[in-house]
């Protein structure tokens, strides 16, 4: 083997199917995500002392959710609040469904590359506020009351 090739990790591609899979048995998928790792950015209120947080990705829960293999983003509302929530793949611990708890963990978080992610978010941050913005629009009524 002395043509060895560097893979790519498997863990966006476990976490698109296992989505997937949650879904399609009508359950609701929640990610297992390290608050601390590198490229996270969620409400830190929300974050448990071992510096963990849960989040419900259900397309009842979330917007403009995006499964790449370098970034998972998406606009949730927690307690409320919007909040844009970015994750590298690298730092969801486990994807599971609520119902039953079946899911995988994943255990260590991956390390990624910072310069990848830093990038990617100040690109998307502007297209993921648009697509809420279009959302919110998009949410009232053509019609008008008549009386």
């Amino acid at each position: 083997m002395a043509d060895e090739q560097k893979l790519t990790s498997r863990r966006p591609y476990l976490i698109r199917a296992l989505y997937d899979w949650v879904l399609d048995n009508d359950l609701t998928p929640h990610l297992l995500v390290a608050a601390d790792a590198p490229g996270v950015d969620v409400p830190r209120q929300f974050v448990t002392e071992d510096g963990k947080i849960t989040v419900n990705v259900a397309p009842s829960a979330v917007r403009a959710l995006a499964l790449e293999n370098d970034i998972i983003r998406f606009s949730a509302r927690f307690s409320g609040a919007n909040y844009n929530v970015v994750v590298p793949p690298g730092a969801v611990l486990a994807l599971y469904a609520r119902e039953n708890g079946e899911g995988m963990l994943f255990g260590e978080v991956e390390e990624t590359e910072d310069v990848a992610i830093a990038d990617s978010e100040s690109s998307d941050d502007a297209a993921l506020e648009e697509s809420a913005e279009e959302a919110a629009k998009k949410k009232r009524s053509h019609l008008k009351v008549v009386k």
